[in-house]
C-alpha cells in the first residue's frame, strides 16, 4: 500500500530502516522508501537521499546523483539540502566549483537558521569578490521556492 503513494508514509519507513527503529537497520531499504517519497516530490525525501548518494550509503557513492537530489529539494526550500548543495559547489564536487552559486545556497540555508550555512557562507564569501558576493546576493533575494507538484 505505502509503494503506490503515500510520500510521508515512505519517507518515515525510510528513517526507520535507516536507523533500525521498529525493523532491522537496513541501509538499501532506506534508500528505497527515500527514492519513492523523494519521485514523488517530497523535498526531506529528496535532500535525504541525497545525503546517502553522497555517503554511500545504501548505494553506491555518486556525487552527481547527490546533487541531482540536493537540487530538487532546494529548490523547493529544504534548508539543509541548500546548505549540503551550497558545499557540493564550493568544493567543486559533483558539479563544477562555483562561489557564487555557493554562496546562494549556503546563504539561503543560514536565512533559514542553519549552523551549517553560515559557516559555508562566511567561508566561501571570504574567497570572492564585492562583485561576485554582490551576484551571489541578488540570485539569494531573488530565490522563490518551486514546490514540485505530484507527478
Amino acid at each position: 500500500m505505502l509503494e503506490s503513494g503515500n510520500a510521508k508514509g515512505q519517507l518515515e519507513l525510510g528513517f526507520r530502516h535507516l536507523f533500525g527503529n521498529g525493523v532491522p537497520k537496513n541501509a538499501v531499504e532506506a534508500v528505497k522508501w527515500f527514492t519513492l517519497a523523494a519521485e514523488q516530490g517530497d523535498a526531506d525525501a529528496q535532500s535525504n537521499l541525497g545525503v546517502m548518494y553522497a555517503k554511500g550509503e545504501g548505494v553506491p557513492e555518486n556525487a552527481v546523483e547527490a546533487v541531482k537530489w540536493y537540487t530538487r529539494a532546494a529548490e523547493q526550500g529544504d534548508a539543509d539540502a541548500q546548505s549540503n548543495l551550497g558545499d557540493m559547489y564550493y568544493q567543486g564536487i559533483g558539479i563544477p566549483k562555483d562561489f557564487v552559486l555557493a554562496y546562494k545556497w549556503s546563504n539561503l540555508a543560514a536565512a533559514s537558521g542553519t549552523d551549517s550555512g553560515v559557516a559555508l557562507r562566511d567561508l566561501v564569501e571570504k574567497q570572492m569578490t564585492s562583485d561576485q558576493i554582490a551576484e551571489a546576493q541578488r540570485l539569494s533575494a531573488a530565490f522563490v521556492p518551486k514546490p514540485e507538484v505530484k507527478p
